[in-house]
């Protein structure tokens, strides 16, 4: 396996997860929050879909699905284009009852983008710098790893929740 095929496997892992996940999930439970303050599966997908959409793109340096697609009227959340969900209230959290198969719509849009971001990286392309407000500064590397270690666990916690609430 090559660089971009081992990302991309990394990747493919999470969106198994997503598509489990939503499986049977009926619309009506996807804003369903653990004693009514946890995290619904609802804004889980939603936000590490926005994350690695934010992420990638800024690292990328192309526009994100969300707005180069339509993605953000096809949601309908209250939320600004640029919102990601970081340090979202509770009211915020339980705003995100978009049905399932369009959270997972957009999902797969992004992973779709992702894999092609991905086809063309080399090993030296994982040294680049992407983000200097870090000391040290952020590699396109780190930052790859940062969005998968961030979008399973989300993932995994919507899991977690379908198998409370259902």
């Amino acid at each position: 396996m090559n660089t971009s095929e081992v990302l991309a496997d990394a990747f493919g892992r999470i969106q198994e997860v997503v598509h489990e996940v939503a499986d049977g999930l009926a619309d009506d439970l996807v804003g369903t929050r653990p004693d009514d303050r946890g995290n619904s599966i609802g804004w889980l997908l939603w936000h590490l879909t926005r994350i690695q959409d934010d992420h990638l793109a800024d690292a990328g340096g192309y526009e994100q699905v969300i707005t180069a697609d339509g993605w953000h009227e096809r949601l309908g959340l209250p939320f600004d284009a640029a919102d990601t969900g970081y340090g979202h209230t509770a009211d915020q959290v339980a705003a995100v009852t978009t049905p399932i198969a369009v959270l997972v719509g957009y999902y797969d849009a992004v992973h779709a983008r992702t894999l092609e971001y991905l086809k063309g990286l080399t090993d030296q392309d994982l040294d680049r710098v992407v983000d200097t407000r870090w000391n040290p500064p952020v590699t396109l590397g780190v930052r790859l790893i940062s969005v998968i270690s961030d979008d399973l666990q989300h993932a995994g916690q919507a899991a977690y929740v379908k198998g409370l609430i259902s």
